[in-house]
């Protein structure tokens, strides 16, 4: 999923917006307080989303809501869930009407986003903010859902989900880590799944350390091109003692190396207490020589930091993904390439 264009579109927006009044918020984003949503039980009422791109087949939509029925919910979809227009799943008003409307909605417990792509920022000027505040619920998705997780968190405090959208793989591994964190409610410690190859030495799901040691913080972050896509808006929350979770998908190094200068040039990397770097999927070096490697940027940009790092958790455009908390308290231990919740992460 190639977000070249997303770059040099959707991401001027939010930089717009910042400079054409916006400063009070973002004087005040990423201030407030943790709000929980409530936890969910089999029979609640999911909400389904398309807040990003459009599907290209119908099945698709069909099996999200195959997937969501089959987890134990009842399925209610988006007044504009099938839209679309260009490349997007309906118009920016359709698409927020739909958050706006499903947060407003008592039956709903959950909401979970169809897809990824672009497009999701577009949104963010158009949320009700006051509403979900007053409705907290849980929000699933990933990779351009990332500027929804951002915003929602930044502007509420709300604690959103980092994992599967709900047209992606839902393997066992990914059924089960829902299971402990929505039905259960377990206090999770996310640790890679064991190679299950033939390889005397394990290959497969590991971590490298970058920097060994603890820390602990709220979790903000998500895929690294929709996050600083939106430097410069009112919709990034506060990085100050957070542990930022990373990850992206066919990306060059070069820009992979861009996009991490410009959170070293905002600041926050400066401010952070630990990485987490998921996987950079399709992220290799060309053809030839004159490109660093990810393991080469990660060094630069992060060991002078002086804190804990490590590379390869199970969070990115990958098969089998770790359901995190944005938002949530966590421990990381880089030496052990792990992290744990450290707080619940639902109202009681």
């Amino acid at each position: 999923m190639d977000r070249r264009g997303f770059i040099g579109t959707a991401a001027l927006a939010p930089l717009l917006l910042s400079s054409a009044g916006a400063g009070a918020a973002t004087a005040t984003a990423g201030t407030h307080a943790p709000l929980l949503p409530a936890p969910l039980r089999s029979g609640d009422t999911i909400g389904l989303l398309s807040p990003s791109s459009a599907v290209n087949e119908p099945l698709t939509l069909q099996l999200a809501g195959e997937v969501m029925q089959a987890l134990g919910f009842e399925v209610r979809t988006g007044a504009h869930f099938a839209s679309r227009r260009g490349h997007l799943a309906g118009t920016d008003a359709e698409r927020a009407g739909d958050i706006n409307a499903m947060f407003a909605d008592d039956a709903v417990k959950a909401i979970v986003c169809v897809r990824g792509g672009s497009g999701a920022a577009r949104l963010l000027p158009l949320l009700d903010y006051d509403l979900i505040r007053r409705n907290p619920k849980v929000l699933l998705g990933y990779s351009d859902i990332t500027a929804l997780h951002s915003a929602i968190h930044a502007r509420t405090g709300l604690v959103t989900f980092h994992g599967p959208n709900g047209s992606g793989s839902w393997n066992k591994f990914n059924a089960d880590q829902f299971r402990r964190v929505f039905f259960e409610r377990e206090p999770m410690r996310y640790e890679n799944a064991p190679d299950d190859s033939d390889e005397l030495v394990p290959r497969r799901n590991r971590t490298v350390t970058l920097a060994g040691g603890r820390a602990q913080g709220a979790l903000v972050g998500g895929n690294l091109t929709v996050l600083t896509a939106l430097a410069g808006s009112p919709y990034l929350p506060d990085f100050t003692g957070k542990i930022l979770f990373l990850e992206d998908v066919a990306e060059a190094p070069y820009r992979i190396d861009r996009m991490f200068s410009t959170l070293k040039l905002m600041g926050a990397l400066d401010r952070i207490a630990g990485l987490i770097f998921g996987e950079c999927t399709d992220c290799n070096p060309g053809d030839g020589y004159g490109s660093l490697t990810v393991q080469q940027i990660l060094e630069d940009y992060i060991l002078p930091l002086g804190i804990p790092a490590y590379r390869g958790a199970m969070i990115g455009h990958i098969r089998q993904q770790f359901i995190v908390p944005v938002g949530g308290r966590v421990e990381m231990d880089a030496d052990a390439g792990t992290f744990r919740m450290l707080a619940p992460v639902f109202r009681s």
